[in-house]
């Protein structure tokens, strides 16, 4: 961990970088992504087919396995992301985006869209891909895993979060605009049952 937050977890050339707004405090006092209580990102990648496994917080790193890593907008830990500052996000504009060019993901998700409306400057966004690049990088906003995000189940989050694991492995192919319901996260099967049959692995930190 680093004395501001946390560190990135890149490689150049990953399918996906999934990008949080800022660190809770649980995650840097810990040192990992994703380590608060209530967060359901682990186990939302689990379940929508991106992992072998339910990966735990301490073993964060493992995601490079898979093709995919993790960065925060703002390294500034927060009990909420709601006490960042809309001149934070303007300070960490430029360096961001050259993160992203640097290390060259097909995929930046967003996990929510407070991050990437700041970033952008776009006000009114949909859930799923974007029409602009970031960076070199194609740009999908997903709902934001936190337990304090009620507005979404788990179900729910597993369908959304499923969507763009669909994308990746079909190359930006398929139904993309779909709806996010709780029913449609049946269409995607099990992770365990994908590896066992041989299928190649595609590529707001709190």
């Amino acid at each position: 961990m680093t004395d501001t937050g946390l560190e990135d977890i890149l490689a150049p050339g990953l399918s996906v970088v999934f990008c949080g707004i800022n660190p809770g405090l649980t995650a840097a006092a810990q040192g990992h992504h994703f380590a608060g209580r209530g967060n359901r990102f682990w186990r939302t990648l689990h379940q929508a087919g991106f992992t072998r496994d339910e990966i735990p917080p301490e073993r964060d790193r493992s995601i490079l396995e898979y093709g995919y890593g993790l960065t925060a907008v703002i390294q500034r830990p927060t009990a909420r992301a709601d006490q960042l500052s809309a001149q934070e996000f303007t300070a960490a504009a430029a360096d961001f985006e050259q993160k992203i060019v640097r290390y060259a993901p097909r995929w930046v998700a967003f996990l929510g869209k407070a991050a990437y409306a700041a970033l952008s400057g776009q006000k009114d966004l949909a859930w799923g891909p974007q029409q602009r690049l970031f960076g070199s990088a194609r740009v999908w906003v997903l709902p934001n895993p936190s337990g304090r995000n009620r507005a979404f189940t788990l179900e729910q989050l597993v369908a959304a979060y499923g969507r763009l694991r669909l994308a990746v492995e079909t190359g930006g192919t398929g139904p993309l605009n779909a709806p996010i319901t709780a029913t449609s996260a049946t269409c995607l099967p099990p992770a365990s049952a994908r590896y066992r049959a041989g299928t190649p692995r595609s590529g707001d930190v709190r």
